[in-house]
C-alpha cells in the first residue's frame, strides 16, 4: 500500500522581523502569543507611518466581530487620498468573512493602506496566514514569541542597550529576579531606571528602587551560600521558588559571584586597585576576598564547574531545576565540591 502523503507546510515567502525591526509593507502580519512586543511593534509602525504622513487615517477592529466585505470599506481610498493604516486584532478568533477577504487581499493589496493582523497563536485562521505568508513583496512577518526565562536577561540588556545605556549582567539579573512574571512590568522596570540613573546601571541602583519587589533574590541566595550559611540559603531558595522565582537568576548570581572570586583570587593591592584589574566595583571586590578565605584554587574551581553543570540543567537538560539548584547551593554552602 502506497504511504500517504503529509501535508506539507507552505513556506515563508516574507521576510521574518523581531518587533524592534518593525517596518511599512502592505501586510504587517504580528504574530505569536507575546503580547508586549507585539504592541510595541505594531506602536513603533504607526509612528513611523504618523511621521511619515501626519493625516494617516488609523482605522482599529477585532476580528471576531467582522463582516464580509468590510476590509474592502477600510482599505479604499478617501476623497482627499490620505494613507490608512487598519489594524485587526485577534485574528486567532477570526470570522471565515475575514479569512476569504484577507486570502482576496493578498493578491490585489490597495496601495496607500497598511493591513495589519495581530494573530496571537493557535491553528485558527491558517489559511489566511498561509495566504500572508507567501504573499511576497507584500507582507512581512513580525515574530512575537515569549522569551524563555534563560532570556529574560538578555531582554533587559537589550532593552537598555537600545537606549544607548549599559546595565552590568549583575543588575539584569537582580531586576530579572523582581519581576520574572510579567514582560511589560519587567521592561517597564528598567525603563524607570534609565531616567533615574545618568550612568551604567548597577545592582545597587536595582536594590536601592525595586528591592522591596521579592524579598529573596538571586544574590541574597547566592551570598547565603558563598558564606557558607547553608539554612539560609536553602530556606531563602524555597521562598524564592514559592513566591515564582526562577532557578536561572539563581544560578546566574551564584556563577556571576564566583566569576569574580576567581579573578581576585592572588592578587595583591586595595579592593579599588584591584578592582579596575577585575572589571569589577571596590565593593564587590572586598566581598570577594571575604568570601575566598574559605577557597583554594582547587575548590573553587570544582565549584565553577558544579555551577555549569547546574545552568546546563536548569535550561533544560535536567528533569528537576529547582532540585539542581537546592544541591549546587548545600554543596558551595558545605565547601563539599
Amino acid at each position: 500500500m502506497a504511504q500517504a502523503k503529509r501535508a506539507s507546510t507552505p513556506k515563508r515567502a516574507i521576510p521574518v522581523l523581531t518587533h524592534r525591526e518593525v517596518r511599512p509593507a502592505g501586510i504587517v502580519l504580528v504574530s505569536g502569543p507575546e503580547d508586549y512586543f507585539a504592541e510595541t511593534a505594531i506602536t513603533r509602525l504607526r509612528d513611523v507611518l504618523r511621521a511619515e504622513s501626519p493625516d494617516l487615517e488609523i482605522t482599529e477592529i477585532e476580528a471576531s466581530g467582522y463582516a464580509g466585505g468590510h476590509l474592502t470599506t477600510l482599505v479604499s481610498p478617501s476623497l482627499f487620498f490620505e494613507p490608512r493604516l487598519v489594524i485587526i486584532r485577534g485574528v486567532q478568533q477570526c470570522t471565515d468573512a475575514l479569512i476569504a477577504d484577507v486570502v482576496a487581499y493578498t493578491k490585489m493589496p490597495v496601495e496607500g493602506a497598511t493591513l495589519v493582523l495581530r494573530h496571537g497563536g493557535g491553528v485558527r485562521g491558517k489559511k489566511l496566514l498561509d495566504a500572508v505568508r507567501g504573499a511576497k513583496d507584500v507582507a512581512v512577518e513580525i515574530d512575537c514569541q515569549k522569551p524563555k526565562p534563560s532570556e529574560l536577561v538578555d531582554v533587559v540588556v537589550a532593552e537598555v542597550r537600545n537606549a544607548g545605556r549599559r546595565i552590568e549582567p549583575q543588575a539584569a539579573s537582580l531586576l530579572v529576579a523582581a519581576f520574572n512574571t510579567d514582560l511589560a512590568e519587567l521592561i517597564g522596570a528598567a525603563r524607570q531606571l534609565l531616567t533615574v540613573t545618568s550612568d551604567t546601571i548597577t545592582d545597587e541602583h536595582v536594590d536601592k528602587y525595586f528591592g522591596g519587589r521579592v524579598e529573596t533574590t538571586g544574590f541574597k541566595i547566592a551570598d547565603a551560600a558563598l558564606a557558607g550559611r547553608v539554612r539560609d540559603a536553602l530556606a531563602l531558595v524555597r521562598h524564592g521558588f514559592s513566591t515564582g522565582l526562577h532557578p536561572v537568576p539563581i544560578v546566574s548570581a551564584v556563577a556571576s559571584k564566583l566569576r569574580i572570586m576567581a579573578k581576585v583570587q592572588g592578587l595583591s593591592g586595595s579592593d579599588a586597585q584591584i578592582a579596575s584589574r577585575a572589571g569589577a566595583s571596590p565593593w564587590q571586590v572586598g566581598q570577594a576576598r571575604r568570601e575566598l578565605r574559605d577557597w583554594d584554587d582547587a575548590s573553587l574551581g570544582r565549584a565553577i564547574t558544579l555551577v555549569a553543570e547546574t545552568d546546563h540543567a536548569v535550561k533544560g537538560a535536567g528533569r528537576d531545576p529547582q532540585f539542581a539548584v537546592e544541591r549546587m547551593l548545600r554543596c558551595i554552602a558545605l565547601r563539599d565540591v
